[in-house]
């Protein structure tokens, strides 16, 4: 037969209301189990009676155990840890508190950060400042795929936050701030230059450079198609 288990919302909140009724739910149903009619199960204090050697015993009892069904306050904060991408292409001034805090995760001991900025001169001119335009969704897809290239390379990467400024960029203003979480140092150094030199040549980006008296549209030497077109 099936066991069917229901709670009601009175035992949730007695329960110290560390699960939403959602979670609860699902939780339900992930425990049901197929057992024979000779197994009595008690689910909530974790008692079991066995009558008979139905091969679902051991799972039945893990699943429906209540630190199971109710997990602790630190099981649910790793779950809602989970690791995630922050990508972001837009024209405002970009922030590095907000960047680095997207990826600061308990489990992490190192948050590494890469911000490139505006700089007042090239090849002896005067720069006044930047401007950057994008076809946003191919150059979101292409970033979405640094990302992946990341974390098949460093597995132990925990977040990843790549924003680039649009539009103007004034001189000492950063364009791009990519930063990555890891529980070890290495790791995130890594896979922030790694992300930032494949963003340089993968990534659809165009910059022009504005000048006191002209400007110049620049591509960077690693992008792929910098080779093509000469």
């Amino acid at each position: 037969m099936w066991v069917s288990l229901s709670l009601s919302c009175s035992y949730i909140i007695g329960a110290g209301g560390l699960d939403p009724v959602s979670t609860i739910s699902w939780r339900l149903r992930e425990a049901h189990v197929r057992l024979s009619h000779s197994l009595v199960a008690t689910a909530l204090t974790g008692e079991v009676t066995d009558s008979s050697s139905n091969p679902f015993f051991p799972q039945a009892v893990g699943l429906l155990h209540p630190s199971f069904l109710f997990p602790s306050r630190e099981a649910m904060n790793e779950n809602k840890d989970e690791s995630k991408d922050f990508i972001k292409l837009n024209y405002e001034k970009l922030s590095t508190d907000e960047v680095s805090e997207l990826v600061i995760s308990p489990c992490c001991g190192a948050v590494s950060l890469f911000i490139g900025t505006t700089r007042n001169n090239f090849e002896g001119k005067k720069v006044i400042h930047l401007e950057y335009e994008a076809y946003s969704p191919m150059a979101e897809a292409e970033i979405k795929k640094i990302c992946r290239d990341v974390r098949q390379k460093w597995p132990s990467v925990k977040h990843i936050a790549v924003h680039h400024r649009l539009g103007l960029v004034p001189v000492t203003e950063a364009s791009v701030i990519v930063a990555v979480s890891s529980p070890h140092r290495v790791a995130s150094l890594e896979a922030v230059q790694y992300c930032i030199n494949t963003l340089k040549a993968t990534v659809p980006i165009w910059k022009k450079e504005i000048y006191e008296e002209e400007y110049s549209w620049k591509e960077n030497k690693e992008c792929f198609w910098a080779d093509v077109e000469k």
